[in-house]
């Protein structure tokens, strides 16, 4: 069932575009919290040795399919190297992973052999599904691929070249041009840090190159970088955008998640930003781990009838785990705590 509209009760905001999806993962709020993000009490909802070639699995994405969910999975195998699985679900929180990574193929049907693929993003857009990841050009670039099964998985034309990451597509054209935002980068994990967008005609040629936002000024937890998180949300007020910032302190970077609504029309305009982060490294398997001390926002499952968002997100670089919110009540605050 889909839906064009669904009405919040604060705002009145609406998720626009949208699919009623009533069996996506779902807590109340508990008694007496007063984030505007809460944690699943069930969480991680995937630990450490997931599968058998891999140590953890973590940024990952996840999207409704035939009634239940799929994912794309970074898997950081037992050489440390980073490869893309494929894992299914019936309820979005227990995971069946295939236990080999996914075998690409280019547009001919050839094999495709990846050096790594890490922090992969998924969205249905027309008939296919589109992935956008990390990808070794050599050197990190935005990778891309589509498939229209989950059975073969066709790897396209690279959208940038080096240094580039945090590649998230939106899920429709926006004046007859697709949208891509990125973080160009250098070889490593800073200096820039700033969120910018390019279109394109086809998902092959891309230009028309805009910058979105900065990092933080005045906000310390993402004075470091910013990165686009999951695929924006398209609502009544604007693209609702969930993205990671990130400071550095004397123990190292610590990872936290802000909100943004930025224009329907030239996304490239921010109309509203989150002065403060709506969640933070708190929880034991958020500042314990791999890498201590990172919630990073990959993914989101909206239910366009009730407004209930699902925020899937990698912590310490170790676990998966799922968080919760409501379109009303996210973009209030993202308005109410604006720095814009």
């Amino acid at each position: 069932m889909s839906t064009n509209a669904t009405k919040s009760p604060k705002t009145g905001a609406r998720i626009v575009n949208g699919t009623a999806l009533p069996n996506i993962p779902w807590e109340d709020k508990p008694a007496g919290c007063h984030q505007v993000v809460w944690r699943y009490s069930g969480n991680p909802i995937i630990g450490w040795n997931p599968v058998p070639a891999a140590a953890r699995i973590f940024n990952s994405a996840v999207i409704p399919y035939q009634g239940g969910f799929v994912g794309i999975f970074r898997a950081d195998e037992k050489n440390a190297k980073p490869q893309l699985y494929f894992g299914t679900s019936e309820d979005a929180l227990k995971w069946d992973i295939r236990p080999e990574r996914i075998k690409w193929v280019n547009e001919a049907g050839e094999a495709v052999k990846n050096g790594y693929a890490y922090d992969p993003r998924l969205l249905k857009l027309g008939d296919a599904y589109y992935i956008n990841w990390c990808d070794d050009f050599p050197g990190p670039s935005i990778g891309m691929g589509m498939t229209r099964d989950f059975k073969t998985f066709v790897k396209l034309e690279n959208p940038t070249f080096p240094f580039n990451r945090n590649g998230v597509l939106f899920p429709r054209q926006i004046n007859g041009l697709y949208v891509l935002l990125s973080r160009p980068s250098d070889s490593g994990h800073t200096p820039f840090g700033d969120i910018v967008l390019s279109h394109s005609p086809d998902l092959v040629y891309w230009g028309k190159h805009r910058h979105v936002m900065s990092r933080g000024v005045e906000s310390w937890w993402e004075s470091t970088k910013i990165g686009a998180g999951p695929v924006p949300i398209e609502t009544t007020e604007g693209w609702l955008l969930i993205y990671h910032g990130v400071t550095t302190t004397c123990n190292g970077f610590v990872y936290s998640m802000g909100a943004a609504l930025l224009d329907l029309d030239d996304p490239s305009k921010v109309l509203y930003r989150t002065r403060d982060y709506i969640l933070t490294p708190e929880a034991d398997y958020e500042t314990t781990g791999f890498v201590p001390n990172v919630a990073f926002p990959c993914a989101t499952l909206a239910d366009a009838e009730t407004g209930r968002i699902a925020i899937y997100y990698g912590a310490a670089d170790t676990y998966t785990a799922v968080a919760f919110a409501r379109v009303d009540e996210l973009i209030a605050f993202v308005k109410e705590n604006s720095q814009v």
